[in-house]
């Protein structure tokens, strides 16, 4: 590697995103570590992580169908509040309309506050949440921020938030959705995935 003048990525500074609240009451795990879909909007999974920039943080919450791996709902804030979940729900909810679909989660206070039980409710949306302080309960959505890490963050320093926000669109309404292959799809995008299915749904 020397030789050839390249060099590792290395691993962003560490920073908690996850503050559960002792006080709430957690929902059931419905997904027990099958993140498999028959179809779309049947399982969501829902995660926040952060962006470091000179001038602070940026926070970045994403809603994603584990049948096409779509990112159907994202937000951004440089706070951790629950509007901060809530504005990525409903975007997917806006975009998918769905019908019982599980959102899955981990135990982070957004999530088992009452204001984003009361939207699930509301919207028809299924809460669930895995065990406490362990990765794999979640591990669709940390593979989709493994690869904004890799393929973004890791390639750019952002000078403020607002920097940084439109460069995540970008990646995700310009890359990520409509181009980025996936081996478990047949080394389709997530877009096209969806396309041909309601092609063949359709017929």
């Amino acid at each position: 590697m020397r030789g050839a003048g390249l060099v590792g990525v290395t691993r962003r500074k560490w920073c908690t995103t996850t503050q559960r609240d002792e006080t709430a009451r957690p929902s059931p795990d419905l997904v027990k570590r099958n993140f498999r879909a028959e179809g779309p909007n049947r399982l969501w999974v829902s995660d926040i992580t952060y962006v470091q920039t000179w001038a602070g943080f940026l926070y970045l919450a994403v809603v994603l169908d584990a049948w096409s791996r779509r990112i159907v709902g994202w937000a951004m804030a440089t706070h951790l509040r629950t509007e901060l979940v809530l504005a990525a729900l409903d975007m997917a909810v806006r975009r998918r309309r769905p019908d019982g679909v599980i959102h899955h989660s981990d135990h982070g206070c957004q999530y088992t506050s009452i204001a984003f039980g009361l939207r699930c409710d509301t919207a028809g949306v299924r809460p669930s949440m895995g065990s406490v302080g362990d990765a794999y309960d979640n591990a669709m959505c940390e593979s989709f921020f493994a690869t904004l890490e890799c393929e973004l963050l890791d390639q750019r320093r952002f000078h403020n938030p607002a920097e940084a926000s439109i460069a995540i669109f970008e990646f995700i309404e310009g890359w990520y959705n409509p181009h980025r292959l996936h081996s478990r799809l047949g080394y389709q995008s997530p877009a096209e995935f969806e396309r041909r299915w309601g092609r063949a749904y359709a017929a």
